[in-house]
């Protein structure tokens, strides 16, 4: 399936959760058929024809212009995160060759060292998790110990059970990365290993399906969590993910507590429990031959 489809599938989506009220439009009684704005309506905030809109959101092969790209943006009122993805949906859509395998900046593998007494991540390609330190591991999940192919942020939080009873705002947090996985795949249409991801949470997952229909883009840069850990209870965690520009494969995610707070003393307890512990490689490290975002 080309990039051109996943482009006319995207806009159907995002046409579909506008409401007219929404879009400033005035609409007659009676019920409308189709969820959220229609195609001439869209057409029209665009300042495109209807044709040539229809054109769009069936994937034919054509080449709009970036100021018809801006137009339609800001009539489907996209954030500055989908309307990066609905640019790589088309930018992308050429065959590539394979992406190699990921390895680990060296200079994020010292971050990651020096980020002090706070989980840590790093994260790739599909959400895969690269590495991290060991209270990552005692918070989350112990990743290195699981088959390399498993090792993967979206993938535990959608199957494991035990992330379900970890993070209290399950569905959010799992929508949430179902949707950095879908700004991904948008990069790298091409990476058998994404593909074969989406299809296996698609099985295994009502919840990924429904999400993944929706189109949804995500590019999570800050926020709050909040956990029932079976060790230390309750916590509620800040969260930042720190990514070079023009490296935006790999990202850095720490988690760190107010300071004073309740979850700051649980955090402290249970960095007791691994201190003793080696810090713990999930891929190879990158070397300095290798390319910035191999």
């Amino acid at each position: 399936m080309g990039q051109s489809v996943e482009f006319g599938k995207f806009l159907k989506a995002m046409r579909s959760r506008l409401s007219p009220e929404q879009a400033g439009i005035n609409t007659t009684s009676g019920a409308r058929r189709v969820p959220g704005l229609r195609r001439e309506e869209i057409a029209g905030l665009a300042d495109v024809s209807t044709d040539y809109y229809t054109r769009l959101e069936q994937g034919r092969n054509i080449h709009p212009s970036r100021a018809v790209l801006d137009s339609v943006a800001r009539a489907l009122r996209l954030s500055p995160g989908e309307y990066t993805h609905m640019i790589d949906l088309l930018e992308n859509c050429e065959e590539s060759l394979p992406l190699p395998v990921q390895g680990v900046r060296p200079a994020l593998l010292q971050l990651l060292d020096a980020v002090g007494n706070v989980p840590a991540l790093v994260l790739g390609r599909r959400t895969d998790v690269l590495a991290g330190n060991p209270l990552a591991f005692l918070l989350l999940a112990d990743f290195p110990a699981m088959p390399e192919t498993e090792r993967n942020l979206t993938r535990w939080l959608i199957l494991d059970p035990s992330a379900r009873e970890l993070f209290r705002d399950w569905k959010a947090v799992a929508s949430e990365a179902v949707g950095t996985l879908r700004s991904d795949v948008g990069r790298h249409p091409n990476d058998p290993r994404a593909n074969q991801l989406v299809g296996e949470l698609a099985v295994r997952s009502e919840h990924f399906r429904q999400w993944w229909a929706g189109h949804r883009v995500a590019k999570g840069s800050a926020g709050v969590v909040r956990l029932h850990h079976p060790i230390v209870g309750d916590l509620e965690l800040n969260f930042e993910d720190l990514a070079r520009l023009d490296d935006p494969d790999q990202v850095l995610r720490v988690f760190s507590a107010k300071p004073g707070s309740p979850s700051a003393d649980s955090l402290t307890l249970l960095g007791s429990f691994g201190a003793e512990a080696p810090v713990p490689k999930s891929a190879p490290v990158e070397t300095d031959a290798s390319p910035s975002q191999g």
